[in-house]
């Protein structure tokens, strides 16, 4: 079951693999694309209005979905949706505000009906003049339509695929999926190190929304968790930009079906004063910050009540060496794992893939994905109903390399 790789992180001095992507035929930029705060676009670099993204969902729940996509110039944008027809118009609003003259697009579909389908599309008008008493519109584009089913506010069960360690090689997503076959899933997660480091928007759409939008996130949602690779790079800060979280955090909780998902974001994996990360970083009291509020989660009835209890975090509690980040996350962490007695933790970073029962260390079992390389990559599959919550781990030849099932 379990896929030893020594090399873990000699990978990283390997040229990144860039994907061949052309699905959806998107416009990826070849030079920088401005940030949503710039003010200005100069006339030599201004190009025709487009979509660089299909839209993804992000935070689906009962009652409401957010809708994300990213235009290429600076713009007003809405959705326009409904069950039968394209009959509601949603917009963003704050402080009086109609949010526009942006390019990092977010908008809330609320008072959503649970347990229904609705078809919804993209309106997007170009903003190409914005003084303060003289507004001009440009050009006027749309998406096609597409469509998303809410959740029941009581599901019987859920399904869920996790991918981790892609690590900047876009077709992986593809190719992992191709081998999984035609399972059915209501959400995916991203476990971390989708990424080798962050460096600016345009690797964000190449390496992970357009594979994901091509395959699944316009009418299936994702959540993107942090991995310490995510923590990297000049475009570390705006990462969260990009997605959706409940709380603004990069770690939350949610029930879906019979299970309560906690995600934390277990941050770098070395010390803070390493030399590398050059006095910029304080992950050890982020994670300490974490724990004051896991510990008050798991004394909510939301908890208490769920029928399974699973823990998603990048860096696992154990079979991970004695690197700093581990060994931190196993002291401030683990306790409150035995003490509130979870069910599964699910993770990833040690690229080497492995089903890890209970012992005498921890009394829950360690899921623990494989990647990034051809030969150890893997996807992984949950389950849950009323009587069992079972895991699948398939590799990328497509043989199961894991399976555990605790039954209720």
């Amino acid at each position: 079951m379990k896929k030893n790789d020594n090399n873990r992180r000699e990978f990283i001095k390997d040229v990144t693999k860039v994907s061949a992507l052309t699905t959806i035929g998107l416009m990826v930029p070849t030079t920088p694309v401005l940030a949503n705060n710039d003010s200005s676009v100069p006339e030599a670099i201004k190009t025709p209005h487009a979509f660089l993204t299909p839209p993804y969902l992000q935070s689906l729940t009962p009652n409401s979905v957010d809708i994300m996509f990213i235009t290429k110039n600076r713009a007003y944008s809405w959705v326009l949706f409904g069950e039968g027809g394209l009959i509601h118009k949603a917009q963003t609003i704050s402080d009086g505000f109609v949010t526009a003259y942006n390019r990092v697009n977010c908008i809330k579909l609320s008072n959503l009906k649970p347990n229904t389908t609705y078809t919804y599309k993209i309106i997007s008008k170009e903003i190409v003049l914005f003084e303060p008493y003289d507004l001009k519109y440009g050009t006027k584009i749309e998406t096609d339509e597409f469509s998303f089913k809410t959740p029941a506010l009581k599901e019987e069960e859920v399904k869920c695929i996790i991918f981790n360690d892609i690590h900047d090689r876009p077709e992986s997503f593809g190719e992992l999926m191709k081998v999984n076959g035609e399972k059915p899933f209501d959400f995916a997660l991203l476990n971390g190190d989708m990424f080798d480091y962050q460096e600016d928007e345009e690797q964000i759409i190449r390496n992970l929304l357009t594979p994901c939008t091509s395959l699944f996130a316009k009418s299936t949602p994702f959540l993107m968790m942090r991995g310490n690779h995510e923590t990297r790079g000049k475009f570390r800060g705006e990462l969260k930009d990009y997605f959706s979280y409940p709380t603004n955090e990069y770690y939350f909780t949610f029930n879906w079906g019979p299970v309560h998902w906690t995600i934390l974001d277990t941050g770098e994996d070395k010390p803070d004063g390493t030399e590398v990360y050059a006095g910029i970083v304080n992950f050890d009291a982020f994670r300490e910050k974490q724990a004051i509020w896991l510990e008050k989660e798991m004394q909510k009835s939301t908890y208490k009540n769920a029928l399974y209890k699973v823990v998603v975090m990048h860096i696992p509690p154990f079979y991970s060496g004695d690197w700093h980040g581990t060994l931190h996350c196993r002291k401030i962490f683990s306790p409150l794992f035995e003490k509130y007695k979870v069910d599964m933790v699910i993770a990833g970073h040690t690229h080497s893939y492995g089903i890890h029962k209970p012992d005498k260390e921890h009394s829950y079992p360690i899921i623990i994905g494989g990647g990034p390389k051809n030969g150890s990559r893997t996807i992984t599959n949950l389950e849950a109903n009323s009587k069992k919550l079972e895991i699948s781990m398939i590799d990328d030849g497509g043989k199961q390399v894991g399976h555990y099932v605790i039954k209720k």
